[in-house]
């Protein structure tokens, strides 16, 4: 960390880190992301001030050293994603701060964060979803690594999980019940139905599997029989995409984005759909009711005949 920091600010900032991680989950590169925005935040100030600012200097911060640091944040080709994100970090910094300190930091929190239009899912039609669930066992020439790429991303597809979440899977949760009990980002836990595709895939790989599957063990396996890598499946979906045509946003996390998709396409209600996903607010969910508007308008424009 930069020796523009005072002491004080960095053993804080340690702290808080310490804190999002012990308490509320955060993951590790969550963690990084928020460490390195507080810090340029904290670098800014020493630079602005001609010295690193301490204790007393955070406690009385301005609004107008919220909006100097944007602006030169913005000034130095930070995007207005990346630049809401380290608002977002310094904020949360602030009201931890100030609890530990005892004041108030309505300043820091008053700071308004740019607006930026938000990049929609790209799920994949439902025809192409259910064509790549058929062609990803089609390529491999061993029997059990075919069946395991066949139920990893049916699980994707089949019931939203992350590829993480799904590589997460341990021996124990072998054979698959009615529902999976998740931990997902920063620890969320969410309960998720397993549909019949989905443990029928499962089960067909267990019984080719030549890997012992201890309960604490990877329930997916490599080649040689370690932890499967998440590359492999990107690339099971690198080959089942330049087979069928799809774009190279047809990807194991756009079947992820098929799943919530197809299911708000078919009724689902959005809160049930947030729920299914772990998402921790309903405005990430609400993303994918404008997908669904689009397609609508697309169709709307390709076959409406005054169109």
């Amino acid at each position: 960390m930069s020796l523009a920091i005072s002491p004080a600010a960095r053993d804080a900032l340690a702290r808080w880190l310490d804190e999002e991680r012990a308490l509320n989950g955060a993951a590790e590169a969550t963690l990084r992301a928020y460490g390195a925005d507080v810090a340029g935040f904290l670098e800014f100030l020493a630079g602005y001030d001609g010295t690193p600012a301490g204790p007393a200097r955070l406690a009385g911060i301005e609004l107008r050293d919220m909006r100097a640091w944007m602006a030169h944040a913005r000034g130095r080709g930070l995007s207005a994603r990346s630049l809401a994100r380290a608002v977002s970090a310094v904020k949360a910094f602030f009201r931890w701060y100030g609890r530990r300190e005892g004041f108030e930091p309505t300043a820091a929190l008053s700071a308004r964060a740019p607006k930026f239009h938000r990049k929609l899912p790209r799920p994949l039609a439902e025809d192409a979803a259910r064509a790549v669930l058929d062609v990803v066992g089609e390529t491999p020439d061993t029997p059990w690594i075919a069946a395991r790429d066949v139920a990893v991303v049916t699980l994707l597809y089949g019931c939203g999980l992350r590829i993480s979440e799904a590589l997460g899977l341990r021996g124990r949760d072998a054979p698959l019940p009615d529902v999976l009990r998740i931990r997902g980002k920063g620890g969320k836990e969410r309960i998720v139905p397993v549909i019949v595709p989905a443990r029928d895939a499962v089960d067909a790989y267990l019984a080719l599997c030549p890997y012992e599957l201890a309960p604490d063990a990877a329930l997916f396996r490599g080649l040689r029989g370690g932890a499967l890598n998440p590359r492999l499946i990107a690339k099971t979906m690198e080959r089942a995409r330049a087979q069928l045509g799809l774009p190279a946003t047809a990807t194991p996390h756009a079947l992820r984005h098929s799943f919530a998709t197809h299911l708000l396409a078919a009724g689902g209600d959005l809160r049930a759909i947030q729920e299914l996903l772990g998402h921790a607010s309903l405005s990430t969910t609400q993303a994918y009711t404008a997908v669904d508007t689009a397609r609508l308008m697309e169709v709307y424009a390709a076959a409406h005949p005054k169109a």
